[in-house]
């Protein structure tokens, strides 16, 4: 049984946390695949949410998100945590191409709810159902999204609510804009607790 689950059907905020840290792991490592940033070859197969999931097997990659993600289910686990953005660019011009934004917003005012309580009752199976179609929608968005023909490079921006404390070695950074951009809203799914929207944003061809 995950630990996202402290009693039977009942998730709690830091539960939550780890529910949505491990959604943005796969989304963001089936976006790296599917828009081509990394060789195939340094993907491998995983299966979750009823799906086969491309995953890297770079280990500075594997290194980053874990520490990038850790860092976000900290502060997701304390509603500190806006929106996570996964940011493309052209690795020699420096231009924005892509950029992929998961928008987390808190549900029935659990603000001040003890992470250690059972704070919500949906149950794990149907979040992971609903995570699923989200992943099936980030496949195909490869039918629509402008070819990457250069050599791209990405990173990821996390938003948080006013005076977080930061981390060392982590910097403020601003919004990243698109020129002549275009916006998909994909599915969004819901922990009981939080409710996560993805969106892309992308630069339209010329």
């Amino acid at each position: 049984m995950t630990t996202a689950q402290a009693t039977r059907n009942a998730i709690t905020l830091k539960g939550s946390a780890v529910i949505i840290s491990e959604y943005l792991n796969y989304g963001i490592n089936s976006i790296l695949f599917q828009r081509g940033i990394y060789p195939a070859e340094t993907f491998e197969n995983d299966q979750k949410y009823g799906l086969t999931i491309l995953m890297s097997t770079d280990a500075k990659i594997k290194d980053f998100l874990k520490n990038v993600l850790t860092q976000s289910e900290e502060w997701l686990s304390k509603n500190e945590l806006e929106k996570v953005s996964l940011v493309i660019t052209n690795a020699h011009s420096k231009e924005v191409l892509e950029c992929w934004e998961f928008l987390v917003q808190t549900e029935g005012g659990q603000e001040n709810a003890d992470p250690n309580n059972p704070t919500a009752k949906k149950e794990l199976k149907r979040i992971q159902q609903e995570i699923g179609s989200v992943m099936r929608q980030i496949s195909a968005t490869v039918s629509y999204l402008p070819l990457l023909d250069c050599i791209c490079s990405f990173d990821i921006l996390i938003h948080t609510i006013k005076d977080c404390e930061l981390p060392e070695k982590w910097n403020e950074t601003n919004e990243v804009s698109i020129q002549n951009s275009q916006t998909v809203k994909l599915r969004s799914f819901s922990t009981g607790l939080h409710n996560v929207d993805t969106i892309v944003n992308y630069k339209l061809s010329t």
